[in-house]
């Protein structure tokens, strides 16, 4: 499997023969080789030319681009060279189809709360006090059922990531990652800060395996399809969330990876070091890389190609093939 580039100092990409060269504002010159690299996420200043992109479009790698407060904020995503008109009407027709679309939204929703019980029973176990914000997702789980309104179920989505939120100061036990309340754009605190920058790689992750499917990424389900360039990966990334961002963000807060002092105040909202985005990558890139076994698969599979299996999934369920049943960790 190809793996993934992170540019963190700005410079100029151009290509290079049969290869693409970065030059960074400091004079040092780094060559990226295409034929290992299936996605870059750009959060430095890049020049980049016509040719450089046409090389990269040949190749079909991704480039993300990250703005200041390292949001993402769009891609260079390259002519779908596994289009299928065939599969854009499946999904038109699911999302048109009120019924049709409600399921599927549910089913995200249901994914990320049911994979959120399940981080919180982790540290329940490891005699963590989550028994309160445990009993709440639960329940408010539970009054979503049977619900006709996607609205709604956005809303009690909304209510249980913000309980679920709330139980992070019991996991981490830590003052100066303490939660408050969920901020963004730009984030006021350190814990917030690591959730935005984790979202957004998740949120580009996605994306890149959407774009090895046949599945058009324009057309989400729980997240309306609307203006907005994407709405698939926002679909798919709120299964992974619990899982993947906010388990990496335990690991590197509990283990002191990343401190207090690795965030530095900018234009109204706290932003992580170079430093701190290059240590949550790594740790980031090790999770995604890691394996995990599932019953139901019968053998193991990095977390990375489980996001591809879940689209798979999909596609199945657009085909009326297989309902489709959202992955629910088992470990």
């Amino acid at each position: 499997m190809k793996r993934s580039f992170y540019l963190f100092t700005s410079g100029t990409l151009t290509r290079h023969e049969n290869s693409l060269l970065l030059e960074t504002q400091e004079g040092e010159k780094k060559y990226i080789p295409v034929e290992t690299v299936g996605e870059i996420h750009v959060f430095g200043e890049l020049q980049i030319n016509k040719r450089a992109l046409e090389f990269l479009a040949q190749h079909n790698i991704i480039l993300h681009f990250f703005n200041f407060y390292d949001y993402y904020v769009g891609s260079f995503y390259p002519r779908e060279h596994l289009n299928s008109g065939y599969m854009i009407l499946k999904q038109a027709q699911h999302y048109l189809d009120l019924e049709k679309r409600l399921f599927l939204a549910y089913k995200f929703f249901e994914g990320a709360a049911k994979n959120m019980i399940k981080v919180l029973k982790y540290y329940e176990k490891r005699g963590k006090a989550v028994g309160e914000a445990l009993n709440s997702i639960e329940n408010l789980l539970k009054s979503a059922q049977g619900m006709t309104d996607i609205n709604e179920l956005m809303a009690i989505e909304g209510n249980i990531r913000q309980v679920y939120y709330n139980s992070f100061d019991a996991i981490l036990q830590d003052e100066e990652f303490s939660f408050t309340s969920r901020t963004r754009k730009p984030p006021q605190n350190q814990l917030n800060a690591l959730i935005s920058f984790g979202n957004s790689l998740l949120y580009s992750v996605c994306l890149t395996e959407i774009y090895q499917t046949h599945l058009d990424p324009r057309i989400g389900y729980l997240h309306a399809t609307n203006f907005r360039r994407f709405t698939l990966n926002l679909d798919v990334a709120e299964i992974f969330k619990p899982i993947l961002v906010d388990r990496v963000i335990f690991t590197l807060v509990g283990k002191g990876m990343i401190k207090s002092g690795d965030f530095s105040r900018k234009a109204g909202g706290l932003l992580l070091s170079q430093k701190a985005m290059r240590t949550f990558v790594e740790q980031w890139e090790n999770k995604l890389n890691s394996t995990v076994s599932l019953k139901s698969l019968g053998r193991p599979f990095s977390y990375r190609r489980l996001i591809r299996i879940e689209l798979y999934k999909l596609e199945k369920h657009l085909m009326e093939e297989k309902v489709y049943e959202p992955l629910v960790a088992e470990w």
